[in-house]
């Protein structure tokens, strides 16, 4: 195991009925004057927003409201925030939503303490030193950002899609509650799920000594998601499975799952080049096409720990580790594709001839290679993204 620091100080409030006390929840930290932000009218739509806006309203803290983030959160919406932000002195930015919109606040609270652009922060022009506090209420069950210390943004402009990593992006406090996942749609419920699954697996699949407990909390968290996306498949209003789903979402990318090991996130890398030049494609589909595309591309170089993966996750029962380690990556296909995911890229209908500029946007233009069980250079993630297709 290798040396760690785990560090999650987000406050999470779980249950039904707990956004209610948001109002409360920020008084008692001393914030008067909070942005609000959120996506476009199903906050509205199902009364969450009128509830919210009460709370504060109750406990006499000024909103300043700024909606309209849309999927895969763009750097040009999150500008106008700072602006505003900067404005009217903002203590707080509060965030109810799900990935886009936590990741859309915590480049706000970053750029508005801040005198330059706010891509700098994805490029590595600069690394953020401090931040206004965010909080959130999470609608949506997938990227784990309400205690994740990462954001992702999208540079329309430049045909970009970039994350980048900071402990002042932990959120202060995080509110959830499952049952305002109830009206998730089912594409948009599975898209979750795999992003949920793929956090746990890019850490679980990284060369490094034995992590005995940090693998069994991660196999655990794989089959307990698979099992509780079944539920709601045919169930939405499952509240346990919902539950279950949700809190996968926070444990799998707030670095428990990582803990002893390292953290490269290889195919979200290559996934945030695909969505991020084709922005109808949601980050979760994107995923469980590249996948299984990428186990199968590296599993080789370590049979064993696919093998592992296999019987403990799929429960897959075969003796030989070379067969074991292919029929449970059969397996995580067979579920993505049982809760309505795309296996192909075919499916989103973009062209063969994409693929030379995905590998080009994954290298930076040939400047870098990433870290993967091979090293993942122009032409290898040529091969993974052609393997989909």
């Amino acid at each position: 195991m290798q040396d760690f620091v785990y560090y999650a100080p987000t406050r999470v409030f779980f249950g039904k009925g707990k956004e209610k006390q948001v109002g409360k929840i920020i008084s008692d930290y001393g914030f008067k004057t909070v942005m609000l932000q959120y996506g476009k009218d199903s906050i509205k739509k199902s009364g969450l927003y009128d509830t919210v806006v009460a709370s504060l309203k109750e406990y006499d803290i000024d909103i300043v409201d700024f909606g309209g983030v849309e999927p895969n959160p763009k750097v040009s919406f999150v500008r106008r925030a700072i602006e505003k932000a900067k404005e009217n002195k903002v203590e707080l930015i509060l965030a109810v939503g799900g990935g886009s919109t936590i990741d859309s606040a915590k480049a706000t609270a970053v750029g508005a303490v801040y005198d330059g652009d706010v891509w700098d922060f994805p490029t590595g022009k600069k690394i953020a030193d401090k931040a206004l506090p965010v909080g959130c209420i999470l609608t949506h069950s997938a990227v784990g950002s309400e205690m994740s210390g990462s954001a992702v943004l999208t540079n329309m402009e430049l045909n970009m899609k970039r994350g980048f990593n900071t402990e002042f992006n932990r959120c202060l406090f995080a509110i959830c509650n499952p049952e305002l996942t109830y009206t998730v749609s089912k594409y948009q419920t599975a898209c979750g799920v795999v992003d949920i699954m793929a956090h746990t697996m890019e850490r679980y699949f990284i060369p490094c000594p034995p992590t005995p407990v940090t693998d069994s909390i991660a196999e655990s968290i794989l089959r307990s998601v698979a099992s509780a996306a079944r539920k709601v498949m045919t169930d939405p209003t499952d509240y346990d499975a919902r539950a279950a789903i949700m809190w996968a979402s926070s444990l799998s990318h707030n670095d428990l799952t990582g803990c002893g090991r390292e953290n490269k996130l290889a195919v979200h890398q290559l996934e945030h080049a695909l969505s991020g030049e084709y922005d109808h494609i949601a980050h979760g589909a994107g995923l469980a096409v590249l996948f299984p595309a990428w186990a199968r591309f590296v599993y080789k170089e370590n049979i064993p720990r696919f093998a592992q993966f296999s019987r403990g996750v799929w429960g897959v029962d075969e003796p030989d580790d070379g067969k074991a380690a292919l029929l449970g990556i059969e397996e995580m296909e067979k579920f993505f594709a049982h809760i309505g995911m795309p296996l192909t890229l075919r499916e989103f209908g973009i062209e063969k001839s994409c693929i030379d500029r995905l590998a080009d946007l994954c290298t930076f233009g040939k400047t870098r290679t990433i870290r993967s069980y091979i090293e993942l250079d122009y032409d290898n993630i040529r091969k993974i993204f052609e393997s989909c297709y």
